[in-house]
């Protein structure tokens, strides 16, 4: 038996849609950089064609420890799990989105029975039972593209989405580094804060010796009492800010942090935490950074978005239909001779609308200036984040260079006025003085190094840092996403 005419007429009317359909989106243009072609110090960047984005974190980090720490934080994280469920929801958004341009087709059966007259008292039946594209799901033919335009929009807001991912797993991968780092510092400054404490308790002690057998005066044991009422009181604020160090840590790992990780925190730095990274130019870097494709994508589907709005003001075509038997006996509904078939396709024309189509159109296109100014923000604040870091990169070893020298001269000289001081040559001002100068530079070369180490990882993190996909699940393949 012969298709039903309405079977053999569906396939023609969907590519008859698909071809005649037509797209009134803006034709996409990227906004220009606004920012100079140059990095400010231009003569300390080597142009390469390696891309940091290219650079896997593990890579990055040579630190065995760190990495099993930044490992925890990518598994466990609840705002990086936040950023996949929000992939999730715009992706099953943007399914939706196709499937608006295919007809949804169910399965009807109905039946009916209703008097004909109070006089005859006669009851007339009806059955039905077939195919259809029922009304409150008309399939629109999508001849002027709104229906693409925003399927464009859910798309560019499904890659934004998985940008916005990007970059919070490398912004995860900075903060854990970054707190690990200072975790390293703070436990290095908490034990130089106490072995400076037992130091000047010491020197307390000789103080208060001496002052008993008439040997100094007050004034020097007033002195040596300060020095070691400060050092204890800088040991117990590195005791707060080395516990907030691991509360910081937990929260970002979504976990307790493993016993044998603290422990390693307390351990000698590595010389080589981080590789070196290759600087390009900023068209390079700024185009690679997932913050600024998660921009641009949002540009992208403001842009669409006004294709819709324009597209709102010609006529919206809609079709149903049905195909299936019929018969007033429910005996004879699937026998031959019952089967038929309607279509029934119509026009909505705007004529009026109090403005309402002007006003979205208006609003879409005010929608894409708003994204083209987000958008050359974006790659401005992108700009000074690496150019600040460069900097630093340029500076920071230099003044750690020159802090390591002081410190070397200061512990010398701190030896020789202890020495001096024992064979009553100094006086106990000189030694005093001669301590506190040695532990605040100490101090000094501990958060310059740091800050270099931070700025490190700060580079790898504004260059575009390196990401981890995550497995393409099966729905996504067969999308197409």
């Amino acid at each position: 038996m012969s298709k039903p005419l309405f079977l053999r007429t569906l396939p023609a009317l969907a590519a008859a849609a698909v071809l005649a359909g037509c797209s009134l989106i803006p034709s996409y243009e990227r906004p220009a950089a606004p920012v100079a072609s140059q990095w400010p110090d231009a003569k300390t960047v080597v142009a390469t064609t390696t891309s940091v984005a290219d650079l896997d974190w593990q890579d990055f980090i040579g630190d065995t420890n760190l990495r099993e720490v930044i490992r925890l934080a990518l598994a466990n994280n609840r705002d990086l799990r936040l950023a996949v469920l929000n992939i999730e929801q715009t992706r099953a958004q943007y399914q939706i989105r196709r499937a608006d341009q295919l007809p949804t087709v169910s399965a009807a059966i109905s039946g009916s029975r209703q008097s004909s007259s109070e006089i005859d008292k006669s009851i007339t039946s009806s059955y039905t039972a077939g195919l259809s594209i029922p009304a409150s799901a008309a399939w629109e033919l999508d001849f002027f593209g709104r229906l693409g335009s925003l399927k464009e929009a859910a798309l560019a807001q499904y890659l934004a989405t998985e940008e916005a991912r990007k970059a919070t797993q490398i912004s995860l991968i900075a903060s854990v580094a970054s707190t690990w780092l200072s975790l390293q510092a703070n436990t290095e400054l908490l034990d130089l804060a106490q072995r400076t404490l037992a130091t000047r308790e010491d020197s307390l002690r000789l103080s208060r010796l001496r002052f008993d057998n008439g040997a100094t005066s007050s004034l020097d044991l007033w002195q040596a009492e300060s020095l070691a009422a400060a050092a204890r009181a800088t040991a117990v604020q590195q005791q707060r800010l080395r516990a907030q160090d691991i509360n910081a840590l937990t929260l970002l790992l979504g976990q307790t942090v493993p016993e044998p990780l603290l422990r390693a925190a307390n351990t000698t730095q590595p010389t080589a935490l981080f590789k070196d990274l290759p600087v390009g130019l900023p068209s390079e870097v700024l185009t690679r950074r997932p913050d600024i494709r998660q921009a641009e994508q949002q540009l992208i589907a403001a842009n669409a978005n006004i294709g819709a709005a324009r597209a709102a003001f010609f006529p919206r075509i809609t079709l149903t239909a049905f195909a299936g038997s019929a018969s007033s006996n429910l005996d004879n509904l699937f026998k031959s001779g019952t089967w038929g078939w309607t279509l029934a396709p119509s026009a909505l024309v705007p004529i009026f609308d109090g403005g309402r189509n002007r006003a979205n159109l208006a609003s879409a296109r005010a929608g894409r200036e708003i994204a083209v100014a987000q958008y050359e923000k974006a790659i401005q604040t992108a700009f000074r984040e690496v150019a600040d870091t460069l900097a630093g990169r340029a500076t920071l070893g230099e003044q750690l260079k020159a802090q390591q020298a002081q410190a070397t001269a200061e512990d010398e000289r701190a030896r020789l006025a202890e020495l001096r001081y024992r064979n009553g040559v100094a006086s106990s001002l000189d030694l005093l003085d001669a301590q506190r100068s040695l532990f605040a530079v100490q101090q000094l070369v501990a958060q310059t190094r740091l800050a270099q180490q931070q700025n490190q990882v700060a580079l790898y993190k504004v260059l575009g840092g390196g990401w981890t996909p995550p497995v393409q699940k099966a729905e996504d393949k067969q999308a197409g996403l």
